[in-house]
């Protein structure tokens, strides 16, 4: 028997005939935030004080850019005969890979044109990335989407989840996994380590990389629960085969930079070269 479970309506409100999705409230809200923290800890490291300010004029456009590319090529026999709804991002469907290949190419050439390390940026962004990433996955909720396989409403009341959680994931019918839930509470826990990693004063690079391989673990297994996931195959999910690829290629970076002592400076460190 279907329970009669209204889903949260995905409209926050309505600006005359625009219509702004809770998605994009939490998506802008995850950026504000994650913005303030950067500021923050640039001024304390010696960074520039608007540095991140006009990063993120470049970084964000680009990022939110190349997530929906990432997504739509991965979705191209649904997207190329539905080709008006490549645009719709509020209705969801942006990639964290795409947008993260597109953050680090622009951190790269726009530190580069500054004058400044790019691992000195990377490393001062990471807590502030993986914030972000904590607060948008809600985005993900309010859409009832990135969620898991079926299971009953007894187990997600014994997770001790709120009821507005238990009753947004009541989709077609049937209760769902929040896997929304779990990379955020994933994320949070990473933003703390990388905070507490500041005072530990790793090589310059070692906090980003950090960040990369902490992020990619989670990714991994919860991504192994989802049911909307981008398929490489048929049997292998693209998230999954990328996690691998970079937890690998990050301790091999940080190895490598370590043998060949390319990252003796350190994270407190005033010198932005």
């Amino acid at each position: 028997m279907e329970e009669n479970i209204q889903p949260i309506d995905p409209i926050a409100f309505t600006l005359g005939p625009i219509q702004v999705h809770w998605y994009g409230v939490i998506i802008g809200l995850g950026i504000a935030l994650a913005l303030w923290v950067a500021m923050r800890e640039g001024e304390k490291r010696g960074m520039p004080k608007d540095i991140f300010a006009d990063l993120m004029l470049w970084a964000i456009p680009i990022a939110i850019i190349s997530a929906r590319i990432y997504y739509v090529i991965f979705q191209w026999d649904y997207y190329s005969q539905n080709p008006g709804e490549i645009i719709k991002i509020w209705n969801g469907g942006i990639a964290i890979h795409g947008a993260l290949i597109g953050s680090v190419i622009t951190a790269s050439v726009f530190s580069k044109n500054r004058g400044i390390s790019f691992w000195k940026l990377a490393d001062v962004a990471a807590p502030s990335i993986i914030l972000g990433q904590a607060i948008g996955r809600w985005g993900n909720f309010i859409n009832q989407e990135a969620h898991g396989g079926e299971v009953s409403r007894s187990f997600l009341e014994g997770l001790h989840l709120p009821e507005f959680i238990i009753n947004q994931m009541y989709i077609n019918g049937a209760y769902y996994h929040p896997t929304f839930l779990y990379e955020s509470i994933w994320n949070f826990l990473g933003f703390i380590v990388l905070i507490l990693l500041r005072r530990v004063n790793l090589r310059r690079g070692e906090l980003f990389l950090t960040y990369v391989i902490w992020y990619s673990i989670g990714r991994f297994f919860i991504e192994g629960m989802r049911t909307d996931s981008l398929m490489l195959t048929e049997s292998l999910r693209m998230a999954q085969t990328i996690s691998i690829v970079l937890i690998i290629g990050a301790i091999v970076l940080m190895i490598y930079r370590r043998m060949n002592r390319n990252s003796d400076a350190r994270y407190l460190d005033k010198s932005n070269e």
